[in-house]
Parts: C-alpha cells; sequence; structure tokens
C-alpha cells in the first residue's frame, strides 16, 4: 500500500521518516517536523487505515511495514538510508521495519512502546466510539460528551476526535478505520515478528516517558534480544 505522506525540506539531506500511533495521523508530528526540517528532510506517513491512507481489512505489522517500504520505495531518496521514529503502535511498525529491512536505515528510534505483546487497553475508548452514531450526530461537541462517559480524560478525547471530519455528504466521519482497528486489536496488541530477520544491529535510541507504564524495566530482555544496540532515554515529567 502507498501511504500518504507529508515532506519538510525535500532538498535536505539526512531524511527521518516519522510514524505515529493508534489513532492518530501524520499531522500530530507537524510543529516538531518543522523544528527538524530546519536541518534535514523530514516526511511523515498516515498508516494504513489512519489519515488520508487507504483503509484495509488487515494491520498486521508486516503489512504495515512493507507499506512503509514500499512508500519510501517511491520517494525520490537515491541510496540515502533514513533514520525511522515511530510512537506507540508506529514503534512497533518501526521496529518491524528494522527487523526486515535493516539494510535502509542509518538508526532506528522508538518512543514509549516495547517490542512486546500487551494485554488489551483500549476496551473503553472503542466501546466510546462505537456509541457515537456518526449518522445522526449533530457536533464535535456532542461526540465529545458521549465520548467522555467512557474515557474521564479530556485529552485523550480531544485526541481520538481529531480524525472526526464532515465528509462530501455533509455527513460526519472518522479518518481512522475503526472496524478494522477493532478486528486486528489483537495483532495490534502482539509484538514485531522475528520471522525474517532475529535482530537489529543498527543504532537505536528508545524514548521512554517516565510517567508512561508502556516500557517496563522486564521489557531490557526483549529489547536486548532483536535491538542490541539500544540507548535508553527517559523523559522526565511526561
Amino acid at each position: 500500500m502507498l501511504l500518504n505522506t507529508q515532506q519538510f525540506n525535500v532538498s535536505g539531506t539526512q531524511p527521518l521518516v516519522v510514524l505515529h500511533g493508534l489513532f492518530g495521523a501524520q499531522d500530530n508530528w507537524r510543529s516538531q517536523a518543522l523544528v527538524w526540517a530546519r536541518d534535514r528532510r523530514v516526511i511523515t506517513m498516515d498508516l494504513r487505515n489512519h489519515g488520508l491512507s487507504d483503509h484495509h481489512h488487515s494491520m498486521d505489522y508486516a503489512s504495515m511495514a512493507e507499506d512503509v517500504h514500499h512508500t519510501l520505495g517511491s520517494l525520490d531518496l537515491g541510496l540515502e538510508k533514513v533514520d525511522l521514529l515511530g510512537h506507540s503502535m508506529g514503534g512497533k511498525v518501526a521496529i518491524q521495519f528494522a527487523l526486515n529491512y535493516p539494510q535502509k536505515l542509518r538508526s532506528l528510534l522508538v518512543a514509549d512502546i516495547a517490542p512486546v505483546p500487551y494485554e488489551p487497553r483500549h476496551e473503553a475508548i472503542l466501546t466510546g466510539l462505537n456509541s457515537i452514531d456518526l449518522a445522526q450526530l449533530k457536533s464535535r461537541k456532542q461526540a465529545l460528551d458521549l465520548l467522555s462517559a467512557y474515557e474521564p480524560d479530556p485529552r485523550v478525547c480531544q485526541f481520538l476526535l481529531k480524525s472526526l471530519y464532515k465528509n462530501a455528504d455533509g455527513q460526519f466521519a472518522l479518518r481512522y478505520n475503526l472496524v478494522a482497528i477493532e478486528t486486528n486489536y489483537q495483532a495490534i496488541s502482539a509484538a514485531p515478528s522475528t520471522e525474517i530477520r532475529g535482530a537489529f544491529e543498527g543504532p537505536t535510541l528508545v524514548i521512554k516517558g517516565a510517567n508512561s507504564a508502556y516500557i517496563l524495566p522486564q521489557h531490557k530482555t526483549s529489547f536486548d534480544a532483536i535491538l542490541p544496540n539500544t540507548q535508553l532515554k527517559i523523559m522526565t515529567g511526561c
């Protein structure tokens, strides 16, 4: 699948590719991409079933990594290797890409996710999103009120509804493919596959928010097994 992309400083070198997380989109990273683009080329991508990229019934990490590979092949990068940054679900896609296509990377950056399977964490959010009848929805505030009954953090609700828009028929719709996300939730929660290659030997930076439980001390073994050249940085107050 060819993904929707946005590029910054196209004439720059040392391209940095940025992958968003679950329920997100490439424009989540726009403000930071503009900062990075002062010094280099930056490419942000909408992963499948998100943003303006195509919808598809499957969402396993091998397929999503192949999407990134196919999209990079369509861009005018010459022989340059890229630095690849992925956050949350996008971090697992980035890890899968590093394992499958190590020759394409200078370095890997993984933000707030580990290469491990996770227990379900989004049941309330999925129920809340499904409680919104898009065909009958009258306003964004109405959607926010409905979702708030299931997700108490207003910042999370605002993030989830950032993808709410009106389509050509004037009806509310979501940019992300909620049906595919639900159907493939087990695959999204799974660890990246090591079937093709056992480890990525290149330099890897793992960034953890100090207040986040997505990366825990017991995950070090999993990182060491497939990303042996890893450095961990913890961001306090995050």
